[in-house]
């Protein structure tokens, strides 16, 4: 008997290990599949490279600087125009 119940209890724990390990596997295919979809919905979407980005803003700072002094200049036009 005793012999037959621990027989049970070594079946019953390689049963268990394969069972982890089975789930460990389970796991690493759904990271799989989730990293996999993640990059493909991110390349799909078309966004801008950090370098393309960058080079946008600074074309947005730039003009903004440039509609600043053009505001500056037409404010002190107008305001010789008015004064003469």
């Amino acid at each position: 008997m005793t012999q037959t119940s621990g027989r049970i209890a070594d079946e019953f724990a390689k049963l268990m290990t394969d069972a982890a390990g089975f789930a460990q596997g389970m796991k690493r295919e759904a990271d799989t599949f989730v990293k996999t979809q993640a990059e493909r919905f991110l390349r799909d979407m078309d966004l801008p490279s950090r370098e393309e980005f960058e080079a946008v803003r600074d074309m947005a700072v730039k003009a903004r600087e440039e509609n600043e002094a053009l505001k500056a200049r037409i404010e002190a036009l107008e305001a010789r125009l008015s004064a003469g």
